[in-house]
């Protein structure tokens, strides 16, 4: 999109949005004829408590640049949506800014229900944080063979780093995978570096793991895509995937990673293996 097509888009956004709310919905008291359904442009100036000649110029499609805190008197201003906050900082070409303080992160019954019947496939959900939300039992069985590694037993970075049996599954290419995790982590990271648990945890990582301590400051960092990832596993041996991140469209911050089995390998007959080993363990009395 051209940077006029974002603008003209972004007037014609805020004027459908500003049409639709009636004064009664925001303590307007409405005085006189109206000639236009909604709000007047003067009163969604007075409103995100900004100057009404500035908003006009906003609405005509102008080159004018407002500020997220502006963006965010506007968004409450038109009483608008999550999707459609979202939405208007995209149109004003500003990423919104992050709730330091998000709300528990939930899996649905849904999503719980998807990643299960993707057994005897690996696949699990991580969050924000990077913590393990949600998992299969196959990926309980190659992620999460080891006992709980305090005090971030569920951190997929402190597993990596922290967890000694991390260097055994992806033995000989440890530190190849680690430093991409490291990177996508830190791609990440300038969402939330100034919250508390962001802090103490690169702490710990930084006094547990000397490769840690030597990769953070360089910087590194890069996006997601999809690659081969082999594994070695204690029981059945080398088994090799393709992996893919998936994102929830209702809940973008959470990661589905799905691991399928490289074709034309013997993989897939392995996780079977795998599950005919849970099914027995849990038969015997």
């Amino acid at each position: 999109m051209s940077d006029d097509q974002r603008r003209q888009d972004l007037a014609d956004f805020l004027r459908t949005r500003r049409m639709r709310i009636s004064p009664e919905q925001v303590g307007v008291i409405r005085g006189g004829r109206r000639r236009t359904p909604g709000l007047r442009r003067e009163e969604v100036a007075q409103l995100a408590n900004v100057g009404v000649s500035w908003y006009t110029l906003l609405e005509q499609g102008r080159d004018i640049h407002p500020s997220s805190a502006v963006l965010h008197n506007i968004a409450d201003a038109l009483q608008l949506t999550p999707a459609e906050r979202q939405h208007l900082f995209l149109l004003a070409d500003q990423q919104p800014l992050i709730d330091t303080h998000p709300s528990h992160e939930q899996i649905s019954p849904a999503l719980r229900r998807v990643i299960d019947a993707l057994n005897p496939i690996p696949a699990y959900i991580i969050g924000r944080r990077w913590n393990y939300l949600a998992w299969n039992t196959t990926a309980e069985h190659i992620f999460l063979r080891s006992p709980s590694v305090p005090p971030y037993e569920y951190n997929a970075v402190w597993r990596i780093f922290a967890d000694p049996m991390s260097h055994y599954i992806h033995n000989p290419k440890w530190e190849q995978v680690a430093q991409k995790v490291l990177a996508e982590f830190r791609a990440d990271s300038a969402r939330y570096a100034d919250e508390e648990w962001f802090k103490r945890l690169i702490a710990d990582l930084q006094r547990v793991s000397p490769e840690f301590r030597a990769w953070w400051p360089r910087h590194d960092v890069r996006g997601r895509d999809d690659a081969q990832k082999d594994m070695e596993h204690p029981l059945v041996g080398r088994l090799m995937f393709e992996h893919t991140t998936l994102q929830v469209p209702t809940a973008p911050e959470l990661k589905v990673m799905i691991y399928t089995p490289l074709p034309e390998t013997d993989t897939l007959a392995k996780l079977q293996q795998l599950m005919d080993i849970k099914i027995t363990v849990n038969a015997t009395p």
